[in-house]
């Protein structure tokens, strides 16, 4: 006979992971911006503030959220689907552009991107979706039925954040390939994501013309920002300038609190310290593992499975970007690049997981 559910406190490692995360990013991005804020807004805590307030409202709504059994957002789940597919439809049309890309929308005076808010509505949806049907999940057609409603989402966000709509078919394809008995149909799958993705970058000369930068940065103007950011982290040795003494962030590194921080990382903390940080995203992506591993139903399992995905991809990406491994897809480190809507809502999904760890087993 099985043992019935216990209910059992926050998964601590976890949450003091997080916390640690939240508060380290927040005194780099402080030490990244700064520069920046002092000459762009002549306030070199521009940027802290904004980040902090988010991340405390972020904290506040992690803890909510851990409280509530994640069972009850079942119900919403195709609403939040469709919210973000409408957002998302909203951005293309009516979308505030910064930096050549259109990925924000306001309200008021806030403003926020969309894609954020698709991740999180995506791993629930997809956790229920792929639940109702997980016994003909052996199917080849109950699989393109999972991945159909995934394709909106992919080709809105894709219009504007390739790198965004990366993330979210890599965490539909996990949460697939977690609840599916048959592996040999991947191989279709995988298949179709190339074409899929090759013809996406054939679309928009700019996405071939990342690729070719990629290649020989030296060769365009564009690759600026490739070579400074390895210049920081070969400058940085084994333990770095120091907290502070980055000279790269001094306005040869176009908006190095972004996506670029981690090479601000490098040359200040060195080799150790970016070590250290990538330690601690190991060790949350263990404990999605043990969480999923350990959920009380399938469901839970998928939700941990999603989030691990998207924080084992988003780390991946970023830092493969600042090393120059892979083109440019300005794509940021989870909790620390500099980003009010991003990090909000990924201490909404961590909230979520922490939702999951309190029934076990």
């Amino acid at each position: 006979m099985e043992r019935p559910a216990k209910k059992q406190h926050y998964d601590y490692t976890m949450l003091i992971v997080i916390l640690l995360l939240v508060g380290i990013g927040l005194v780099l991005l402080y030490s990244t911006s700064a520069y920046n804020g002092q000459v762009k807004f002549n306030d070199p805590f521009y940027y802290l503030k904004k980040q902090g307030f988010a991340s405390a409202l972020g904290i506040a709504g992690m803890f909510i959220m851990a409280d509530i059994d994640y069972h009850k957002w079942v119900p919403l789940a195709g609403l939040g689907y469709l919210a973000a597919v409408l957002l998302s439809v909203a951005v293309i049309f009516v979308g505030d552009e910064y930096n050549g890309s259109k990925r924000w929308l306001s309200l008021g005076p806030v403003s926020f991107q969309p894609s954020e808010f698709a991740k999180v509505a995506l791993i629930l949806f997809l956790a229920c979706l792929v639940t109702k049907n997980v016994k003909k999940m052996g199917n080849f057609s109950t699989l393109v039925k999972v991945m159909i409603p995934v394709f909106p989402i992919v080709g809105l966000v894709g219009a504007s954040n390739l790198s965004t709509a990366i993330i979210i078919l890599g965490i539909a394809a996990v949460l697939i390939f977690v609840a599916s008995p048959k592996y040999s149909q991947f191989i279709w799958m995988a298949a179709a994501a190339v074409g899929f993705m090759t013809i996406f970058l054939a679309l928009e000369s700019y996405r071939l013309e990342r690729i070719a930068i990629w290649r020989n940065p030296e060769k365009y103007e564009k690759g600026y920002q490739t070579l400074q950011g390895l210049y920081a982290i070969g400058s940085g040795g084994l333990f770095g300038r120091g907290l502070g003494e980055s000279v790269q962030k001094l306005g040869f590194l176009p908006e190095a609190q972004n996506d670029m921080i981690f090479s601000i990382i490098c040359e200040e903390l060195g080799l150790v310290g970016a070590g250290l940080i990538v330690i601690l995203f190991l060790i949350l992506i263990w404990r999605f593992f043990i969480i999923a591993t350990k959920a009380k139903d399938l469901q839970g399992a998928l939700i941990a499975s999603g989030a691990m995905a998207h924080m084992m991809i988003q780390v991946i990406l970023n830092i493969a970007v600042v090393t120059n491994s892979i083109p440019n897809t300005g794509i940021t480190l989870p909790f620390i690049s500099y980003g009010g809507t991003s990090v909000l809502f990924l201490l909404l999904e961590m909230g979520l997981v922490l939702s999951v760890s309190n029934l076990v087993k």
